[in-house]
């Protein structure tokens, strides 16, 4: 069944202007509970590690649907680094790996940390550029967490396509508002706590069969195995097919926390969502006299000390390499906008 925006605004109960999802998202009420109610299990002794068995998949699940992927080509995780790491580790000796100058490190750090790579940062906007016959991979984050630009996702894949590379495509500041070329990318990577809106503790990863079968399983435990509680003593090795042969055990309560949470911006939409998001954003930018963008994220030039300004008048906001970043999603709403606009606008630099 669908669900209207007003209706989805609804179920989140957050007592101030939140523009704060690229840092975390907030939880739907649904989801709060779901989590709240494991941990109560767990302290009653109660706690059936089968029924949060069953949140993993309906998460693994929704995510697929969100992304139009089969749900069997979904692995879930703690953290992007994770999954970063086995593309990384699946690399050759003199792999050229090309990022975009001032990415997000999680998205980088496990490349650099592999000596025998040649790791490449270039301007975002001039990535598709610099693909070179020589390329094993672009690794990039299709929205950035700094400052809200989006890479130029058709002119990356095509790139490397034109030149037999792959495409690692961190979608943790993009995933639950902004379509996405998952059918096209390589690997497509998610941490689950921001604009999915579940907590901190998910991630996902998705591909293309043959790219996720070129994997190493490294970081494989009993929660990768073909039959999951089947697999928890001795060997042989008997790992599932697909991509949960690279899942890692689940912390249970995040992911109860998280499948309804996914469920509620299927019902809602992405395009629905996008939509919302990106006017809000436009709204935000144009009463402060800025350009209109095509990103949910705005940021904005201000003073020290502004974000802590913003928090004791009721906004919520952060600041990301100096600047004031505002983050807009389903939960947000125009007199959200416009009340960080009057605390904003005094605070710049045309203003003052």
């Amino acid at each position: 069944m669908t669900l209207s925006l007003p209706q989805a605004q609804r179920e989140f109960g957050a007592g101030v202007a939140f523009l704060n999802t690229a840092t975390y998202g907030l939880p739907p009420r649904a989801a709060h509970e779901a989590m709240l109610a494991a941990e109560r299990d767990r302290a009653a002794g109660l706690l059936d590690p089968g029924a949060l068995d069953e949140a993993v998949a309906r998460s693994r699940e929704a995510f697929a649907r969100l992304l139009g992927v089969p749900a069997d080509r979904v692995a879930c995780g703690p953290q992007v680094s994770y999954f970063t790491g086995l593309v990384a580790a699946s690399l050759p000796a003199g792999a050229e790996v090309l990022v975009a100058d001032g990415d997000f490190t999680s998205l980088l750090f496990p490349f650099a940390a592999r000596p025998d790579l040649s790791v490449r940062s270039v301007p975002l906007e001039r990535i598709a550029g610099h693909v070179g016959a020589g390329t094993a991979l672009v690794a990039v984050s299709a929205v950035q967490s700094a400052d809200g630009r989006i890479a130029p996702m058709d002119e990356i894949v095509g790139a490397a396509r034109a030149h037999g590379a792959r495409v690692l495509l961190d979608a943790t500041q993009a995933a639950g508002w902004l379509p996405l070329p998952a059918d096209r990318v390589d690997w497509l990577v998610a941490g689950g706590y921001k604009w999915l809106l579940g907590p901190r503790g998910t991630c996902f990863l998705t591909g293309t069969r043959e790219a996720l079968d070129a994997l190493p399983a490294i970081g494989a435990g009993w929660y990768a195995g073909a039959d999951v509680w089947d697999s928890v003593y001795g060997l042989p090795l008997r790992l599932a097919d697909g991509a949960r042969r690279l899942d890692l055990s689940p912390a249970w309560q995040c992911w109860a926390g998280h499948a309804p949470a996914l469920e509620l911006l299927e019902r809602v939409g992405i395009p629905a969502i996008h939509d919302h998001d990106v006017a809000l954003a436009r709204r935000f930018a144009a009463e402060l006299g800025l350009p209109p963008g095509d990103s949910a994220i705005v940021s904005v030039p201000v003073p020290e000390g502004a974000a802590d300004l913003l928090r004791r008048n009721g906004v919520i906001a952060s600041v990301r390499a100096g600047r004031l970043r505002c983050a807009f999603h389903l939960s947000t709403t125009d007199a959200d906008v416009d009340k960080a606009v009057g605390l904003i606008a005094p605070l710049l630099p045309a203003a003052g």
